[in-house]
């Protein structure tokens, strides 16, 4: 009863103890204001903005005067029946699913190689993150150097091998101007890809490895037992995150190719940049680009549940 009451009235030892740790909380609310805000006015406000354009007619005159008609789903229902459109849809989960593939694959061998200790690791460790470190621009003129029909890198080293005579123009070529920006943009993220995997591989116990010695089970073995079933959540984040990155890249491939040739290579990022800065069609650009934002999301729902359920269990 007088312990109650000392908590109840104020002035007390225990009333007077609760107020600088209130003030504390909102003065850290005052702090996280900056970030929030900065949040809001790039990330949030910009795609609120996007699907409501979505929705109205916009061009170059409601741009700069404003007043554009809403004209509801008809933005979606035309891009929807053009073959153009899922065109570029197809190309982009194309581009981005073998995108993804190839830099798993590369990161985990690079993973693999740079989780042994053997001299000069750490210098060519840093030399592998140069790739992911080049600004996009330099990383894809690099690659149209490399793939230059006639003082491309590519082609001296076939022709001096035996394996060519004549010059290939790789960029302009449908097939091999997609495989062309594929190998780009993989050889770009890879090294981050690596990051990730090396991390998770540095999390083994030894120990289990030791294990696995001892019940006579070989180094594939090993690889397909331990190594694989325990880097499994970081292999998928890892996943989930480079197709989240390489499903809107717009420079890379733009850079190199510019869509072409043919609309070999119009992923839906440059699609949706042909539809506002081409035709001036803002609104059925925000389509594309509210597509963008939808597909990544619907890949991220089933990975979020997995996670749960390896929580649970």
């Amino acid at each position: 009863m007088a312990l109650n009451t000392l908590k109840r009235r104020p002035g007390t030892v225990a009333s007077k103890a609760a107020v600088p740790g209130r003030r504390r909380v909102s003065k850290d609310i005052w702090f996280l204001l900056p970030a929030v805000v900065f949040v809001l006015a790039t990330v949030a406000y910009p795609l609120v903005y996007n699907v409501g354009q979505s929705f109205f007619d916009v061009g170059i005159k409601e741009i700069v005067q404003g007043g554009a008609d809403f004209v509801g789903f008809d933005n979606y229902s035309d891009q929807f029946a053009r073959d153009a459109f899922w065109r570029a849809t197809g190309i982009s989960v194309l581009y981005t699913s073998a995108s993804v593939i190839l830099t798993l694959l590369v990161g985990l061998g690079l993973a693999l190689l740079f989780n042994a200790d053997f001299p000069g690791r750490n210098l060519l460790r840093a030399f592998v993150l140069a790739a992911w470190i080049l600004p996009t621009v330099v990383s894809a003129n690099l690659w149209r150097f490399i793939l230059d029909g006639t003082y491309g890198l590519f082609n001296a080293i076939l022709q001096s091998v035996g394996l060519i005579d004549d010059d290939v123009f790789w960029l302009g070529d449908p097939f091999t101007a997609l495989i062309g920006v594929t190998a780009a943009t993989s050889w770009s993220f890879a090294p981050f890809a690596m990051i990730l995997l090396l991390a998770g591989l540095q999390s083994i116990s030894p120990t289990l490895y030791e294990a696995a010695l001892i019940d006579g089970a070989s180094a594939w073995q090993q690889f397909w037992r331990v190594t694989l079933p325990i880097l499994r959540p970081v292999v998928l984040t890892t996943a989930l995150i480079c197709f989240i990155y390489t499903f809107k890249t717009f420079d890379t491939v733009f850079l190199m190719t510019g869509g072409g040739p043919g609309g070999a290579t119009t992923i839906l990022p440059i699609y949706a940049y042909d539809q506002a800065f081409t035709f001036y069609d803002f609104g059925k650009a925000a389509v594309a680009t509210t597509v963008l934002l939808i597909i990544p999301i619907m890949l991220s729902i089933p990975y979020f549940r997995s996670l749960r359920k390896e929580d649970r269990s």
